[in-house]
């Protein structure tokens, strides 16, 4: 028995179809951004900022995004700045403080993010199961 594929509430044809309008530069700012929500760092770094919901220092950043290096936070953050989906402000002291927070765009980008993060997470026996029979055949996956 084949099981049914769910139809998704916008096709990729609607999509592909606003995307037409769009300019090429509007086109390629579209497609840096898709690469920034599925980067490494970009929404767990976001998620920290806004789940705090106060200004936050580097170093308390970088204690709640675990694994990430002093450069790859210092880059997200910045990539983040220059977006819009984050602000930065600098204080005039000494040594100099630095506190980050969450833009309305960057909290309005979470909330769409969000129901496939969650459908990630619930899929994950899933995707463990797939991985595990993919194994099972032998073949090597993909190196990154």
């Amino acid at each position: 028995m084949k099981k049914s594929v769910k139809k998704s509430k916008l096709s990729w044809e609607e999509i592909a179809e606003f995307c037409e309008t769009l300019t090429e530069a509007e086109d390629a700012l579209t497609r840096e951004m898709v690469s920034r929500i599925s980067d490494k760092w970009s929404l767990w770094t976001m998620s920290v900022v806004a789940d705090i919901d106060e200004p936050m220092r580097f170093s308390r950043i970088m204690e709640h995004v675990e694994g990430i290096s002093q450069k790859s936070l210092t880059k997200t953050l910045r990539g983040l700045e220059r977006d819009g989906l984050i602000t930065r402000k600098v204080f005039a002291e000494v040594p100099p403080r630095v506190e980050y927070t969450i833009t309305a765009l960057g909290s309005e980008m979470l909330d769409n993010v969000a129901p496939l993060w969650l459908w990630t997470a619930k899929s994950v026996q899933r995707f463990q199961a797939c991985r595990a029979a993919f194994d099972d055949r032998g073949v090597q996956p993909a190196r990154k």
